[in-house]
């Protein structure tokens, strides 16, 4: 058991691509402004054309639910690697000398550059959203396009890179906890899909949209802890600038999922109880 502890330890944490990753703005792939400006609305201009004049090839339900599969089963692990990598990389590049798990929600403005394994899975978490539009893709390309392609689902996936981005460009602080718990999430929302797929539907799609919530509002309560250390502390917390453009992101999101959980699940839960 302890050697595969390590061994995992090692192809998450240890590895020198890892343990030395380091952004670099402008050096590393995707790492400007300019690239996710064209990436935000080539995605947005793509999608946009696509729903409007409905140009793509009809495939069979058995390829689209093998193609839907096959996505869904490869963000659920990656996902997962996100989840235990982030956590695990918290937990060794975490300084005692800066207050132990204080470091966690608040980077210090002074000493912060975006380099070390956490930053290493953060790079991950920031290219992951890119595949994740393939999401949009998918449900082009099925049949209910009209019923399923909405506003929440086009915005979140344009605005989170750009959020995932303004982490990793300004160090930003809360950076550890947005990636675990957004890619924990993801874990149990794509193993949803993978099996929705397969044609085993599960009966927790509620619990997938409840777990959403809970990950903005753990979100918002521990922002008011970073702006407590922010205030308090000499150095200020890194990337404060960032955080209010994704705490309004977040605020966004609230707003808009509680609108979908009481639209279609209290909805349901009326026409259960009539019936």
């Amino acid at each position: 058991m302890e050697t595969f502890l390590s061994t995992v330890h090692y192809w998450l944490v240890d590895h020198p691509t890892i343990n030395q990753y380091e952004w670099k703005e402008g050096q590393t792939f995707g790492s400007s402004p300019l690239f996710v400006a064209v990436t935000v609305v080539s995605y947005l201009s793509v999608t946009l054309f696509l729903h409007r004049f409905a140009v793509l090839p009809d495939l069979s339900s058995s390829a689209l639910r093998h193609a839907s599969a096959a996505h869904s089963m490869v963000l659920c692990l990656l996902s997962l690697a996100m989840a235990v990598g982030c956590s695990l990389a918290t937990l060794h590049q975490m300084p005692p000398s800066h207050g132990g798990w204080r470091w966690v929600v608040c980077f210090p403005a002074a000493a912060t550059v975006p380099r070390g394994p956490v930053f290493f899975w953060a790079y991950v978490f920031y290219l992951s959203k890119i595949l994740e539009f393939i999401d949009t893709l998918l449900i082009l390309l099925s049949g209910s396009r009209s019923r399923r392609l909405s506003f929440l689902h086009v915005f979140h996936h344009a605005a989170v890179l750009v959020a995932s981005y303004n982490m990793l460009a300004t160090a930003q602080s809360l950076l550890p906890l947005g990636v675990v718990t957004n890619a924990a999430v993801h874990v149990l929302m794509y193993a949803y899909y993978f099996l929705s797929a397969l044609g085993h539907r599960p009966r927790w799609k509620k619990l997938v949209t409840d777990c959403q919530i809970i990950q903005f509002v753990f979100g918002l309560m521990m922002s008011g802890l970073m702006l407590y250390y922010h205030f308090t502390t000499g150095s200020g917390c890194s990337g404060i600038w960032a955080w209010f453009f994704n705490i309004v992101f977040v605020a966004l999101l609230l707003t808009m999922f509680l609108d979908f959980h009481s639209t279609n699940y209290s909805s349901k839960k009326r026409k259960d109880h009539d019936n």
